[in-house]
């Protein structure tokens, strides 16, 4: 297998914003509590108000509108706005090839992060570590192309079924997406588990040997590669690996009949303001 550690030291990391990595830090505290969480953010004007119109958008579908971060946190949950904190900070920092649609790109992130944490609630594991980890997960593939930019026409040929593209990486590669994601992720000290996660959710045999966390994120991915409409996706459920069935114990009936619409998880506005 190719060097990831050598090929990472060829390309231009992002550099992250204080606040992202003091949240991060909190991800690795598990003593880190709401008032610590909320004061970390408060610290970021801008970061406070893009969370506050996200909050207020038809994406949480809230009863009643927030104006304070302590409302925010409050009524969306400390968890929840760290998470889509940290993603905020990820696609303000985070910057694209040339060639590569913005809005697709990152409107892609949101539904398998979305997918993620659906699929979380269903194995009962931490949905919002899901939805961040799914949410970074393409991210490799943008240093790829960043590093070498004709592999972009061949990465997003189409059409592409769900997990080719992984294939593809690691046919002309040796490495997919999700290895140098984790990479970033491992350099951002992100948890172990995340990393984790991310190393192996290229492939569905070896994410079912890792944890819960790296299978739900594989399938997300699988998932949001199809993600044209609600009615594509739900053709392709039928195709979804066994293994990956039995091990988080989702039949494919189950999904057709549960799987929530892409649509109500893939506003990219707020997240790109």
């Amino acid at each position: 297998m190719a060097d990831i550690s050598a090929f990472i030291q060829t390309v231009k990391l992002p550099v992250m914003p204080e606040v992202a990595h003091a949240l991060i830090r909190t991800l690795n505290d598990e003593d880190a509590d709401v008032v610590t969480v909320r004061d970390v953010i408060a610290k970021d004007p801008a970061l406070t108000a893009t969370l506050l119109r996200m909050a207020n958008s038809a994406l949480f579908g809230l009863s009643r509108s927030v104006t304070t971060l302590d409302s925010a946190v409050s009524v969306v949950g400390m968890s929840q706005i760290r998470a889509r904190a940290l993603g905020i900070c990820v696609a303000q920092v985070f910057s694209l090839p040339a060639g590569v649609n913005r809005l697709e790109f990152w409107r892609y992130s949101m539904v398998c992060a979305g997918y993620a944490k659906f699929l979380a609630n269903e194995v009962h594991i931490d949905e919002q570590q899901a939805w961040l980890t799914a949410m970074m997960l393409r991210l490799g593939e943008m240093l790829i192309v960043q590093h070498q930019p004709a592999l972009l026409d061949a990465l997003q040929q189409q059409p592409c079924a769900p997990g080719q593209r992984w294939q593809r990486e690691r046919e002309l590669l040796g490495f997919d997406e999700g290895r140098v994601t984790a990479e970033i992720a491992k350099r951002w000290d992100f948890p172990g588990e995340v990393v984790q996660a991310l190393t192996f959710c290229g492939d569905a045999q070896a994410a079912v040997q890792q944890s819960k966390l790296c299978a739900v994120v594989h399938l997300a991915g699988w998932l949001a590669d199809q993600a044209s409409s609600h009615a594509t996706v739900l053709q392709a459920v039928p195709h979804i690996s066994t293994a990956l069935q039995h091990y988080l114990q989702l039949s494919a009936d189950d999904l057709q009949g549960g799987l929530p619409d892409p649509d109500t998880f893939s506003d990219v506005s707020t997240l790109l303001a």
